[in-house]
């Protein structure tokens, strides 16, 4: 009979408690940076805590969001250059919550690898940290997950959680109506979207994440990478100042599928093409990929990362507050009678 083994430990299964509990440490500034009226308690317990009432609101309806960065991830990964997809897992979950009419509260991360990297794990939680003060939210809480076995060396999953709230009656969309304006607010780049088309897209193309970018400065990886931009703040004071009637956060399934969910039965919105400019990362893996023009509309943002439905008699004074917050703003189409998206002009 062989002889038993004893004083195994945690860590010799590959999970490193004290590199957790490090981790914790140090992202604690980062998270302190998120705080914000109606939180209660900062990290470590078992659940967070938050406030409604000390946040301002009296008969509030709470709205619930989560998502990912999906293959974006594969390309920070293999560059090492980490830190602005933390960034990207807020913006995808609070850009949802504002389309809703709600006011992002708190934000929780899951952070799954194999084996804890606590640098690399800190940088990505110090971009969450970021995410969530330029979207005016506080992250009070998350999870760490190292699970050997289950991740190849040096890989990583991320998941995000958002939660926000409205006073009751202010829930969009709401009003929508023929004759409304749509603005469309530039995106800053592809987001968080078709990245496993854009991947497919720069193998064609033969060249390497290195490699210098061919539509911009830096390297190819760096453009690839940049972050979804945020609208919260900017959509929230648009939706206060009234005439919002309905806004879409433009991801996967483009302006094509993102539109048309916040449409009631019986309209439709038609869209001018000739509007804007197609970004260059666009034009760029268009030509790696020769695809269709409906393919680009309903796979990728094509420059616009967020559609707003207004009032007409309001769309000058939106576009205008718009622009002063810093947005690119262009007057892309109307609602009209009908279904789904009707197209004039083409992309260029």
């Amino acid at each position: 009979m062989s002889e038993r083994r004893n004083g195994l430990t945690y860590a010799d299964a590959g999970v490193d408690i004290d590199a957790g509990n490090a981790l914790v440490d140090r992202i604690k500034p980062a998270a302190k940076r998120t705080d914000r009226p109606g939180v209660m308690a900062g990290l470590g317990g078992f659940g967070a805590l938050f406030d409604l009432k000390a946040a301002g609101y009296s008969d509030p309806i709470l709205v619930g969001a989560t998502d990912g960065v999906g293959t974006k991830l594969r390309i920070a990964i293999d560059t090492g250059n980490v830190d602005g997809v933390g960034i990207d897992l807020v913006a995808m979950c609070v850009n949802d919550l504002v389309c809703q009419g709600a006011e992002p509260l708190f934000f929780l991360d899951y952070f799954a690898t194999g084996k804890l990297e606590t640098d690399k794990a800190a940088r990505i939680v110090e971009g969450i940290a970021e995410g969530c003060v330029r979207a005016g939210c506080a992250l009070i809480g998350g999870e760490t997950a190292e699970m050997p076995g289950m991740y190849p060396a040096g890989d990583f999953d991320l998941a995000g959680f958002a939660v926000g709230a409205m006073d009751r009656g202010a829930e969009l969309p709401a009003g929508v109506a023929e004759g409304d304006i749509l603005l469309g607010l530039a995106s800053d780049g592809v987001h968080s979207n078709g990245y496993s088309l854009v991947r497919k897209l720069v193998e064609i193309s033969g060249l390497d994440w290195q490699d210098d970018c061919p539509w911009a400065t830096g390297t190819l990886g760096e453009a690839l990478l940049t972050p979804t931009r945020l609208y919260v703040k900017q959509a929230l004071a648009a939706v206060r100042a009234g005439g919002v009637h309905a806004l879409a956060h433009i991801t996967g399934g483009g302006l094509s599928e993102n539109i048309p969910r916040v449409l009631p039965e019986g309209l439709g919105v038609a869209v001018d093409l000739d509007a804007w400019d197609l970004p260059a990362v666009f034009g760029w893996l268009n030509e790696q990929g020769g695809m269709e023009q409906s393919e680009l509309l309903k796979t990728f943002n094509c420059g616009i990362g967020m559609v707003l439905a207004v009032a007409p008699d309001r769309a000058a004074a939106l576009e205008a507050l718009l622009s002063e917050a810093g947005e690119r703003v262009c007057r892309m189409g109307h609602v009209i009678a009908g279904e789904g998206v009707i197209y004039s002009g083409r992309l260029k």
